[in-house]
């Protein structure tokens, strides 16, 4: 079978990619742009890829070797509903549809048990370390990272693994496409007003998802803003165990995170809470996530205010260690969330001796919404002086460059995927 991917190069889409092709499927695929992750996928031997989604660029494709299977990102049609390769598709007859229908079928052939991991903020990080878990343990899984790590493929599928984990994202609701043998929520908070318009949309969606899963870990303060009932179902943590802080990893939301990959694992495996806490005690993190890109800078990929305080509890406890200032670099992902957040940022950058706010990057933007300006946003800290509008310029790299020589620890913070400030960041300073 040959699956096309439209945008190869997302963060959801990609490993899916990279899972077919291990799993014996003929891959090819487009995105907008190239970026580090389809670069990533080319040396995977993943390479016939297109940058520039056109019906000329897939017309070729199919005529050299048909197309039994378009899929797609949730953005495509959000986007544009008239996307020349959803109406190419539609004229050739080709099978369409997103990510979750594909997985889902790998999930039955394989007869695998799905973990799905889902949240507004954590997942990731979370996703990471129950793979890393289950690494150490030598156990066989199959799994999908929308990220890179050290220790293991985006995308891993072996017909021997029992278990798949999974990174369910609530953008478009594509994690209600699911019915999981295991749930782990990270955290919620509210994201994504196109798809849910009101918080309550939001909450009930996650009420449904859990309701769809065979068991789930949750934390108490996540299960009573939710609303839910105590159930067998439910597996309740509690945020403020002494035990989180044996775990050995840099900031409050790492060690929540790890806390509920062990509980997770443990759940699964029966393995000791002890022996999974010393294996996570040597995680090594992961892309994107307070990842050092030379001496004293690093990326991170918090782009609303909860990720913002997560990234913030890292950082001051990593320049605390050598007394250094902590500088972030702020590109705000979409200008549409602002419009919803923008009275959330308030102390979101607390500890920092200065931030440098860029204009947001731009991604599945209502053009009858007015873009924020920087200097607006920054009006709604708690303190707005220790803010700076810029633009990612000469001017910036030259800031940036001033806060290396003093030895500050500068952090840029921005979601996107290419053409983002972390691109910009590591072409820059490389």
């Amino acid at each position: 079978m040959h699956i096309y991917f439209s945008g190869i190069g997302g963060a959801g889409i990609g490993p899916l990619a990279q899972i077919a092709h291990q799993a014996g499927y003929a891959v090819s695929g487009s995105d907008k742009r190239d970026s580090s992750y389809i670069q990533y996928l080319r040396k995977h031997g993943i390479t016939d890829i297109h940058i520039g989604q056109s019906r000329a660029a897939i017309a070729a494709v199919h005529e050299q070797k048909p197309i039994d299977w378009f899929v797609y990102s949730s953005a495509l049609p959000l986007e544009n509903p008239n996307a020349p390769e959803l109406v190419y598709c539609a004229e050739q007859d080709i099978k369409t549809s997103k990510r979750d229908e594909l997985l889902n079928l790998i999930l039955k052939e394989q007869n695998l048990r799905l973990i799905a991991i889902a949240g507004t903020y954590g997942k990731t990080t979370t996703t990471a370390m129950v793979v890393w878990l289950f690494k150490e343990l030598h156990e066989t899984i199959s799994y999908l990272l929308p990220a890179k790590v050290s220790y293991g493929e985006m995308g891993e599928f072996n017909l021997k693994s029992r278990y798949f984990v999974y990174e369910a994202d609530e953008f478009d609701r594509n994690f209600l496409a699911y019915e999981p043998w295991l749930s782990l929520i990270a955290g919620i908070s509210w994201d994504h007003h196109e798809i849910f318009p009101t918080r309550e949309e939001y909450q009930a969606a996650f009420r449904e998802f859990l309701d769809q899963s065979r068991h789930s870990f949750i934390w108490e303060e996540d299960s009573t803003y939710l609303g839910l009932e105590k159930s067998s179902k439910l597996s309740l943590l509690n945020s403020a165990d002494p035990a989180i802080n044996t775990i050995r990893q840099t900031g409050k939301y790492n060690r929540l995170d790890a806390w509920l990959a062990i509980q997770a694992v443990h759940y699964t495996t029966k393995r000791s809470i002890a022996e999974l806490s010393e294996i996570m005690n040597r995680f090594p993190g992961l892309s994107r996530r307070m990842e050092r890109i030379r001496p004293n800078l690093y990326s991170d990929y918090a782009h609303i205010p909860d990720k913002i305080r997560g990234a913030m509890s890292a950082a001051t406890e990593i320049a605390a260690e050598k007394g250094q200032q902590v500088v972030v670099v702020y590109e705000p992902l979409t200008n549409r969330r602002q419009h919803y957040m923008i009275d959330d940022y308030a102390d979101c950058f607390s500890g920092a001796s200065k931030v440098y706010w860029i204009p947001s990057y731009l991604a599945r933007e209502d053009p009858a919404q007015r873009i924020i300006p920087p200097s607006e946003l920054i009006a709604h800290l708690a303190d707005p002086s220790i803010a700076q509008p810029m633009e990612r310029n000469a001017e910036l790299k030259q800031a940036i460059q001033k806060h290396l020589d003093k030895g500050d620890m500068v952090v840029a913070m921005a979601g996107g995927g290419g053409n983002s400030l972390d691109d910009w960041l590591r072409n820059e300073f490389k």
